[in-house]
């Protein structure tokens, strides 16, 4: 048994990152995301707020190089305080 990724790398994957919109908020995830995909493009990153407006959804679509890389990602986006979903 193998444990590989079914994605091939390097290749381009989306992430969408939910949370409580308040000030800040997009640019400590972006901080988050540059740290792990340096060459994330920021103009890049989708925003929308939800319908009554209490939460934001980004979706960060990042070239990805390893699943290693990716698993690092969710851990960091996921254990941030602000940060309701990653998907």
């Amino acid at each position: 048994m193998h444990d590989e990724s079914p994605l091939a790398f390097p290749c381009r994957f989306p992430i969408k990152i939910v949370g409580r919109t308040e000030a800040g908020f997009a640019q400590e995830m972006l901080e988050i995301v540059l740290r792990h995909a340096p060459d994330f493009e920021a103009a890049s990153m989708e925003m929308r707020a939800s319908s009554k407006g209490a939460y934001i959804a980004l979706t960060c679509t990042i070239r990805a190089t390893s699943r290693e890389q990716l698993d690092a990602l969710y851990r960091d986006l996921s254990g941030h305080e602000k940060v309701k979903w990653v998907l």
